[in-house]
């Protein structure tokens, strides 16, 4: 409801200093994007502009580039840290010379925030004094601890004019409430500003007693040394709260009277409208009714540890949380048959499949179970699971349950076995599998899942219960996958393996591209994948038609070695567009394509013409960079900033996980501007002509004849070539693989 619609010309002053770090600087820029959310910003109203300083400033956008929220939102959200030392006087100084850059030149009020970690490398009490005498409004937000140096920047009274953005929320209405009065004063109907006590936050350094120590020193007699005890000093740092008053702006509250029902959180929207976040299970109204239903008809089972490392509090816990999702899911008409078993040493199915058809029943046979302790053996319990849990009788004997069959599991412990055979197994007997532990197991239950996207982690016992709508959508998204990733795509990784890179960051890179391909479904009718890596020369490691499942690639990508001499990604580029993204090694015409390049910069000067040739074939490139390199090369061979990115170090990119959301918009953005070509890359072998047709393409044949003009052949029909579809690809197939032959 807040929102400044006056002539305004605001300056942030960010600290991008080494001292104030990567986490406290994306902390800064949110702040300043949520006081944005408070702005009515618009060139004759409010202007926004930003300088980063360290040790020294940079001008990130003048008060006069971006005329809209939206804009200026996502340029904050762009500002790369710099690092360098803290000298805000330098910056201060900067402003006095260059005033607000693309400001109003004080025809209209003038706001410096500034947002920095606290002491300055150099001194800020004079420039800070020249800025406020300019009639400059200054308001200093502490990020981490606040020092006493914020209350010599802060315009006075330092009570309305000193914030901390621990709670961004709460300091950006800080802010807000400073400017209200005078400059802002269009305060929404019924809202005010009030004060109210709060701390405010200073880490300093006191020295305090450590006690007495024996210390010597010599004497003028010979052979003596005499002894004393003398006090120990020592500094310390010391986190300090002082009392303070402090400024917000209170507006009534439309959930005051509490309207939702069975424990849902009231959320408002305004001055006079709210909504309901309901507990799982309750959503029925507005207000949170009854509502239990999975929505969805499958063959659901428990699998629960009961091994001695997840103890008995976190058997438990699994017990209250399978409770409390039946609870908001089965109801009496539901369509699901449930079964549980609780593993350790040997695993014991406790509730058959289907066995209960009632609700109450259920629940009382889940209380039923006991702990039992022992040692966690995943991987073999899982696999008994596969083989006998879902054996039932059928109400008919010629009635057949089709039903998808889900095993949910539940643990909290790492397994003493391997697991990796087993979940091949389970995936085999066409079981789909979800796993369900806390953060420090993410790993071992990717490895059962075979994908992140079938996992759920939580933070804390609390967090488990939270997971709940999340495994109802998990679980009803069986045989109903969603997102790009299972569609077709022709993918292929063409990673720097020479010297530049080095064998530990090689290995980085390699388990990027591994955690990658977590994310597609593998086979011939879906995602195909291609492996390249290259120094001076590059080298296939595998084809797209190699290897036709997730394991099978992510075996294949474990045992690749690194090269080590000098790099050239020219060449790996044009390996690409001429021996890997070709009909004969398995691209399929018609099918979107994609080429990732893993890339340090080095050996870039060539790679500009077969990005661009492999983009006129229809094949969309990204180029993954890491460490400092020269732009404009990389966004020649990438064609497009929405195709580049930059990671700072070869360990984040453990962190990154933006590759396959870039992928699927540049999909999205590619196919609507370039429509699929069934030409691209030419099917047609021996140099024959690819014509397209309505939905089809046939080729011209000179001196051959045969489907995509190989020698003759009496059993196939000439001129072979239909659109895509896992149908037509077998056909495809088996007709490239008889012209291989001939």
């Amino acid at each position: 409801v807040m929102q400044c619609s006056a002539s305004l010309d605001v300056l942030f002053l960010l600290d991008g200093s080494y001292s104030i770090g990567k986490g406290s600087f994306e902390r800064s820029k949110h702040f300043a994007g949520k006081f944005c959310d408070a702005l009515d910003i618009h060139p004759d109203r409010v202007r926004v502009g930003m300088i980063q300083f360290s040790s020294t400033p940079h001008l990130e956008f003048p008060l006069d580039s971006y005329l809209t929220k939206q804009e200026v939102k996502e340029r904050i959200k762009r500002t790369v840290f710099r690092g360098g030392s803290t000298e805000t006087g330098w910056a201060l100084k900067y402003i006095l010379h260059k005033g607000f850059p693309g400001g109003r030149n004080s025809s209209v009020p003038e706001v410096l925030i500034i947002i920095l970690d606290g002491k300055s490398q150099g001194s800020t009490a004079m420039p800070a004094m020249q800025v406020k005498e300019r009639h400059i409004t200054v308001s200093a937000v502490g990020i981490k601890f606040p020092w006493e140096e914020l209350h010599v920047l802060a315009s006075e009274p330092p009570e309305r004019h000193l914030l901390f953005a621990g709670d961004a929320d709460d300091a950006a209405n800080g802010l807000f409430s400073t400017l209200s009065d005078p400059v802002c004063t269009a305060t929404a109907p019924g809202c005010k500003v009030e004060s109210h006590p709060c701390e405010r936050r200073t880490l300093e350094t006191v020295k305090e007693m450590a006690g007495n120590y024996v210390c010597w020193k010599g004497s003028k007699q010979p052979n003596a040394v005499q002894a004393s005890l003398r006090p120990f000093i020592r500094w310390k740092r010391v986190l300090i709260k002082p009392p303070s008053r402090c400024f917000r702006t209170v507006c009534p509250d439309p959930c005051d009277s509490e309207p939702c029902q069975n424990g849902g959180t009231c959320v408002p929207e305004g001055l006079d409208r709210y909504h309901c976040l309901c507990l799982p299970g309750y959503g029925g109204d507005v207000h949170c009714e009854a509502k239990l239903s999975l929505e969805c008809s499958v063959d659901l089972f428990f699998l629960m540890d009961s091994s001695a490392r997840v103890t008995l509090e976190g058997f438990l816990r699994f017990k209250a949380f399978l409770k409390r999702f039946l609870q908001a899911v089965v109801g009496q008409d539901s369509t699901m048959s449930l079964g549980v078993a609780q593993y350790d040493d040997d695993v014991s199915i406790s509730i058959e499949l289907g066995q209960h058809k009632d609700p109450f029943s259920l629940m009382k046979s889940i209380d039923d179970l006991n702990f039992s302790g022992g040692r966690a053996l995943t991987g073999r319990d899982l696999q008994y699971i596969a083989q006998h849990g879902f054996r039932s009788t059928p109400v008919f004997a010629d009635v057949q349950d089709d039903l998808p069959r889900v095993v949910v599991l539940l643990t909290d412990s790492k397994s003493q076995d391997s697991v990796v055979e087993a979940a091949t197994y389970a995936k085999d007997q066409n079981l789909f599998l979800i796993g369900v532990g806390s953060s420090f197991m993410r790993t071992e239950l990717t490895e059962v899942t075979g994908n992140p996207q079938q996992t759920i982690v939580y933070s804390d016992p609390q967090d488990l219960f939270n997971r709940i709508p999340e495994l109802q959508r998990k679980i009803c998204s069986v045989g109903d996958p969603e997102g790009c990733q299972t569609q077709s795509l022709d993918l292929v990784f063409a990673v720097d393996a020479s010297s530049g890179v080095g064998l530990e960051n090689f290995l980085h890179l390699r388990h990027f591209v591994r955690s990658s391909c977590l994310h597609f479904v593998i086979n011939q009718d879906v995602t195909q994948i291609a492996l390249v890596i290259y120094g001076s020369k590059a080298h296939t490691v595998f084809a797209l038609d190699t290897h036709t499942s997730n394991s099978a690639v992510l075996q294949a990508i474990d045992q690749v070695s690194f090269l080590g001499d000098s790099g050239s990604a020219g060449s790996a580029l044009l390996h690409v567009y001429s021996d890997v993204m070709t009909v004969q090694k398995g691209a399929r015409p018609g099918v979107n394509k994609v080429v990732v390049l893993l890339t340090n910069g080095g050996g870039m000067q060539d790679a500009a013409a077969p990005a661009q040739q492999l983009r006129h074939n229809g094949v969309l490139v990204f180029v993954v960079v890491i460490g400092d390199t020269q732009r404009d090369t990389l966004l020649r061979v990438a064609g497009s900033p929405n195709y580049l990115v930059h990671m700072s170090s070869y360990e984040d990119l453990q962190y990154y996980q933006g590759l396959i959301e870039r992928i699927c918009e540049g999909r999205r953005a590619f196919k609507a501007k370039s429509p699929a070509n069934l030409c691209k890359p030419n099917p047609c072998m021996n140099q024959g002509v690819c014509i397209l047709g309505p939905g089809s393409c046939g080729c011209e044949c000179h001196g051959w004849e045969g489907p995509l003009d190989s020698p003759r052949s009496p059993v196939l029909p000439l001129h072979f070539c239909v659109q895509w579809s896992p149908r037509g690809l077998q056909h495809f197939s088996r007709a490239l693989q008889h012209s291989k032959r001939q």
